[in-house]
């Protein structure tokens, strides 16, 4: 009987816990990619690497018709967004469950997701979409300081800037069109009005919400998540308004299957849709849900994906929390621990750092600016802020700025 495989395409946030979601489903974890050697994930062990252009459809559809005829492929997924619209065209290819893949497409286009939520009546920001430098001004104009401006595609607040006035927006638009922005595409810039009010994540599985999230950022003008609390501290009637705006964005966009993650703020006018995700959120959401509820999102993805029945009740109800940390200036990395005293504060789930002494540390003012997080659990909100930081307090680190170390050269 052939062994039966789940083959993960790309992807580096969740990656790990796919793999192990996976192998604890007696599933065998393939991976396809275009450069393995970007993912750390990898060298867990037990996981089949391929490297094939995952941009090219026809080379997916071969490579997994050649891995046909060795395993029974249960399934096809991946945690990454910029190929989850090619995850769907290799399932309806397979005759496997999956994404709609048009929906996906639609779905990643900001303006185009923009369009059709306000069409049926969604909550949104005022928006206006500009491919030059004098279309961006007069949509500011039109639509009134403080906006924001982003990439039409793109992932992770990539790009993505609040401007409070015409210096900075003539500033941030140079940027995005003046060679520093890596666009996949044509350059096409969305204008938006900056919904203020404190941030929230939906979290959902098809057509359940399974719990809510509260986020709060860095400091302006970059939106960079600093702490994650699930689920969030909300009166019931709150988390019910946030669940409904939430829902109704998905017949819209036609994500009735599978995982969404939803971004909303709450303003004068109630919540109001930033952006529908769709996809599983990425580290370390997943793993707050499982903390808080006991549910096991990676692995009810995954059970969709091959076909078999998922299961969200909850096990337990806590509050769990995140802090990401965060560097405050550039240069190398001189030292960093603490990573064990946090692991030894009670209540403290997980301590991650992805980064090694003597790092280079270069900040783009997105989520990539991240060096590492601490998870925390216990039964009530307070609890869990005060072991969060008390974990986060025992964690240093130095780094080096790049002009110094020009100094020490030259003397």
């Amino acid at each position: 009987m052939a062994t039966r495989a789940l083959v993960l395409v790309e992807g580096e946030s969740n990656m790990l816990g796919f793999v192990q979601a996976a192998q604890n489903l007696r599933l065998h974890p393939i991976t396809l990619s275009a450069d393995p050697s970007r993912y750390n994930y990898l060298a867990a062990g037990g996981i089949e690497v391929i490297r094939v252009d995952t941009d090219n459809l026809d080379a997916m559809i071969r490579e997994c018709s050649r891995l046909r005829a060795i395993y029974d492929i249960a399934g096809i997924t991946s945690a990454q967004e910029s190929v989850y619209a090619t995850v769907g065209k290799l399932c309806r290819h397979f005759d496997l469950p999956g994404p709609n893949p048009v929906s996906i497409e639609r779905c990643c286009d900001k303006f185009t997701q923009r369009q059709l939520l306000a069409e049926a009546g969604v909550p949104i920001p005022a928006y206006r979409l500009a491919a030059n430098a004098t279309d961006v001004e007069r949509s500011a104009a039109k639509i009134g300081f403080p906006v924001v401006l982003k990439p039409a595609v793109g992932i992770g607040s990539s790009g993505v800037r609040l401007c409070r006035n015409f210096e900075e927006l003539a500033e941030h638009t140079n940027y995005l069109l003046g060679g520093n922005h890596l666009w996949h595409s044509s350059p096409r810039i969305l204008v938006e009005e900056f919904a203020q009010g404190p941030h929230y994540i939906a979290e959902i599985m098809g057509n359940q919400v399974i719990g809510i999230t509260a986020a709060d950022f860095g400091p302006p003008p970059h939106f960079l998540f600093r702490e994650l609390t699930f689920p969030a501290p909300l009166a019931d009637e709150e988390h019910e308004r946030i669940a409904d705006v939430s829902l109704s964005c998905l017949q819209p966009l036609g994500l009735s299957w599978g995982p969404t993650c939803i971004e909303l703020r709450w303003t004068k006018r109630g919540p109001v849709v930033i952006e529908v995700n769709p996809r599983l959120a990425g580290v370390p959401d997943p793993q707050l849900v499982q903390l808080a509820y006991g549910i096991d999102l990676i692995t009810e993805h995954i059970k969709l994906v091959i076909g078999e029945e998922w299961n969200f009740r909850k096990t337990h109800s806590h509050v769990a929390a995140a802090r990401k940390l965060v560097p405050d200036r550039d240069g190398i990395l001189d030292w960093i621990d603490g990573d064990y005293r946090a692991s030894a504060v009670s209540g403290v789930a997980e301590v991650k750092f992805y980064v090694e002494p003597k790092s280079p540390i270069v900040r783009k003012g997105d989520n990539r600016d991240s060096i590492g997080y601490v998870t925390a659990v216990s039964p009530t909100l307070a609890e869990t802020e005060a072991i969060l930081q008390r974990a986060v307090d025992s964690i240093g680190w130095s780094i080096t700025p790049f002009s110094t170390l020009g100094e020490e050269e030259q003397s």
